[in-house]
Parts: structure tokens; C-alpha cells; sequence
């Protein structure tokens, strides 16, 4: 699934601080292979260079 601006993610990444933490995609960046690489902003800081399949939609309930 791909991530636009403004989405709302939980990032699953055990190596960062911000694993598990709900956050918001700022930028979408393609790589040379076609992928997407994302930006995602949390309360206290931002990740960059987050691979798509660390993210997961927000249920909008």
C-alpha cells in the first residue's frame, strides 16, 4: 500500500526511537529503484528514509 502526504502511519521500526508511535507522512520520496521512501513526523521529532513496508495505516474510526 502506498502512503501519501498528510497520511496518518505507525511506524514499526525496532531500531528507532519512534517504533510504534503514530505520526504523519510529510514527504514521499522515490528512490532509483521505484520504490518510495517516506518522512514521517511524530509529536517530538521526525524519521527520515523509511522504507513503506515499516508502515502501517491508522484505522480512521
Amino acid at each position: 500500500m502506498a502512503f501519501e502526504e498528510d497520511d496518518a502511519v505507525i511506524l514499526h521500526d525496532e531500531h528507532s526511537e519512534y517504533d510504534g508511535e503514530e505520526g504523519t507522512v510529510t514527504q514521499v520520496v522515490e528512490t532509483m529503484f521505484g520504490d518510495a521512501n517516506y518522512t514521517v513526523s511524530f509529536e517530538d521529532g521526525q524519521e527520515q528514509g523509511i522504507p513503506e513496508d515499516s508502515l502501517e495505516p491508522v484505522d480512521e474510526e
